[in-house]
């Protein structure tokens, strides 16, 4: 995946097994919300990948947002 300078615009590479796709999606009004570099390497879970190519703010994903019950005593 590769972005513009403006962050209005992404571009990704994908191969489908007998060739490569090239997809673009351009943000008419704000930025995408660029991951930060470690070690060479940007990590995105799936659904993290998907708020980013919808063009939404994957760090307000969180985590775990079901909260497991506790037992009753």
């Amino acid at each position: 995946m590769f972005r513009s300078r403006r962050r209005d615009r992404l571009k990704l590479l994908h191969f489908d097994g007998s060739g490569l796709c090239l997809m673009t999606k351009w943000l008419e009004a704000g930025r995408f919300a660029w991951p930060p570099v470690s070690d060479g390497v940007i990590r995105l879970s799936p659904a993290q990948m998907t708020l980013l190519l919808g063009g939404m703010d994957w760090r307000r994903l969180e985590e775990n947002p079901v909260k497991k019950p506790e037992i009753a005593g």
